[in-house]
């Protein structure tokens, strides 16, 4: 073979791969499965968790950089096998935090391999006038995600998400909305927390609730609501002491991914972790509206929450870690019988995108967190009721709005690797309500009444 033949076989081979879309790194979430760490050993064990997130990061960085020179070869030996090399040392390191002869750590060596995925080849920022498996096509005059935002990364693939796939026409979706029936004892009223749209500008890519003490725990953006003291380094003490955008005093953290449109516009955070380093880019999108509301269970009364209840809804990482945890709804306002997990709405003029994520409502009787922040709280079943053992509390809701004009692309901010696809959206909370008023809610919400 010539060098020209040579140059035009490596030529055709990156232009393969590219049609065939961006690649990302997929890894087994370690922390999803650590559900008896002991109480001791969890704080180094977070550590280790979010040290293993970086790992993550930082190969898909390089993966990116490669763009389509990265031929299967490199792939193996420049990604995965250092990648696993890592990920084994860490596990190993958790295994003895954990105790070494404990049945989760000796099985956690092999959740060291991770593999290579690739993705939907068409970015956002390429016409949507056609169909795409899964998705229904955006009528005549539908907003389309408007051309001239793809953001390539340092000297590779496009900075890969969202994809034209990962939009929907919200006319085109059927009424999918189906609430449980109340019951005689069903728990019917409402207490709501005006507590703002984030004016303040408190941002951060930390999680106190997944991350703590680890600055850039999240790795992507977040909003923050509530309480003015969070992030990774609070602690319940400085959270409790705290001032609140809360305009009745709950001192409650909630936060999520923030929204960008993908519009090419740097800021303040584009050569920062957590923002522009790590692909989340674009404009800083501020909520129309932020709702906080709790409501009832459709099958009994409400027990008041712990103090400091954490709560995770989603998953950050669903779109390697596969839906079981996806939690976020999409849609647009005057369409929210039509809910998308997967999907980004398409809205049409006049109309807003709206974010919701509807908590577990379900909580165990005893502990306010777990080791891997799930398995002490739960959903209710279709009927609404809580599993054996669990006690129906105050649910949360937290509906965000925004304002997108057609046309314009925009995504959440995610973990490098996730490719902000919107089934990674997700929600937290950390409770900090008063005694007082958690009182006020539960019998607000047990008497049937609106307050708040």
């Amino acid at each position: 073979m010539t060098d020209n033949d040579a140059s035009a076989a490596r030529q055709s081979a990156g232009q393969q791969t590219s049609a065939q879309g961006a690649m990302t790194v997929t890894c087994p979430d370690v922390a999803t499965e650590l559900s008896s760490v002991p109480q001791q050993a969890r704080p180094a064990v977070d550590k280790q968790l979010a040290q293993m997130d970086s790992q993550v990061a930082d190969a898909y960085k390089r993966l990116a950089a490669r763009g389509a020179q990265a031929d299967q070869n490199w792939v193996r030996t420049r990604v995965l096998e250092p990648l696993t090399s890592k990920r084994r040392a860490t596990l190993d390191s958790i295994a003895t935090e954990m105790g070494g002869a404990s049945k989760q750590a000796q099985g956690l060596d092999a959740m060291a391999p991770c593999t290579v995925k690739r993705t939907d080849a068409a970015p956002a920022a390429a016409p949507a006038n056609t169909s795409t498996p899964g998705a229904a096509t955006p009528s005549a005059g539908a907003a389309t995600p408007a051309a001239g935002t793809a953001t390539p990364a340092a000297g590779g693939q496009a900075q890969a998400g969202p994809q034209k796939s990962d939009f929907v026409d919200i006319r085109k979706v059927q009424p999918n909305v189906a609430n449980p029936r109340k019951q005689a004892n069903a728990s019917r009223g409402t207490f709501s927390s005006r507590c703002g749209r984030n004016e303040n500008k408190h941002f951060n890519s930390d999680n106190v609730i997944v991350a703590p003490g680890v600055s850039n725990g999240a790795h992507h953006m977040h909003d923050y609501v509530g309480n003015r003291d969070t992030d990774a380094f609070s602690t319940n003490d400085g959270l409790a002491a705290a001032g609140t955008t809360c305009t009745n005093g709950d001192r409650s953290t909630h936060y999520w991914p923030v929204v960008r449109l993908r519009d090419g516009k740097n800021e303040r955070d584009v050569n920062l972790p957590g923002g522009g380093t790590e692909g989340n880019i674009g404009t800083i999108l501020q909520p129309a509206s932020a709702q906080i509301t709790f409501g009832g269970s459709p099958v009994s009364k409400v027990v008041a929450m712990p103090k400091f209840l954490r709560i995770i809804t989603g998953d950050a990482k669903a779109f390697t870690n596969g839906t079981a945890n996806a939690n976020a709804s999409w849609s647009c306002t005057g369409f929210e019988n039509r809910q998308l997990k997967d999907k980004y709405p398409l809205c049409p003029k006049g109309s807003n995108v709206v974010r919701t994520f509807k908590f577990q409502s379900c909580w165990d009787g005893k502990n306010a967190d777990s080791a891997n922040h799930r398995t002490h709280v739960a959903f209710a079943d279709a009927k609404g009721a809580c599993p054996t053992g669990f006690r129906a509390v105050p649910q949360l809701t937290q509906r965000i709005t925004y304002k997108i004009a057609p046309g314009s692309v925009f995504a959440v901010d995610s973990f490098p690797e996730q490719l902000h696809k919107p089934v990674t959206d997700h929600g937290d909370f950390i409770n900090v309500m008063s005694s007082s008023l958690m009182k006020k809610a539960v019998n607000c919400i047990n008497t049937g009444r609106k307050c708040g």
